[in-house]
């Protein structure tokens, strides 16, 4: 199948497949004249990163976790250590999202949000905070 059927069945963007390509992701067959001709399991791979994508694992992680699915005398620990280590990751990002929510939303609380100049939410902003740089830095 060419990369617009592998992309329709897979639910992922041609674009995607061809970045999954380029980092070696996948390895579709080339035909003489260069077109790319995908197979069934190369179309299950497709599946499996976009499933493992939409949970937010990373490239990384995705290159481990194939390594490992295909890995037929892998230890399921090994597995469950790649998911327990993503979700750690996801609880510490709800964590600071939390924090985010909260900080914003007293911001917005504290502005009267009128006509007059005075906004609580620019002066937070522009506040220099002790032990942090100018530049703040972003996760």
């Amino acid at each position: 199948m060419n990369i617009g059927d592998a992309a329709q069945l897979s639910g992922l963007p041609a674009k995607t497949i061809r970045y999954y390509e380029d980092i070696g992701l996948i390895e579709p067959l080339r035909s003489a004249n260069g077109y790319r001709s995908f197979r069934e399991t190369d179309l299950h791979k497709l599946t499996f990163l976009g499933r493992a994508r939409s949970l937010g694992f990373t490239i990384d992680d995705c290159r481990t976790l194939l390594t490992l699915y295909r890995d037929r005398a892998r230890a399921s620990a090994d597995v469950k250590h790649v998911a327990q280590d993503h979700l750690a990751c996801i609880d510490r990002k709800i964590v600071e999202l939390t924090e985010m929510r909260r900080t914003l939303s007293h911001l917005v609380e504290a502005c009267a949000g009128d006509d007059r100049p005075d906004c609580p939410i620019l002066a937070d902003l522009a506040a220099v905070v002790p032990g942090q740089s100018c530049a703040r830095q972003s996760n």
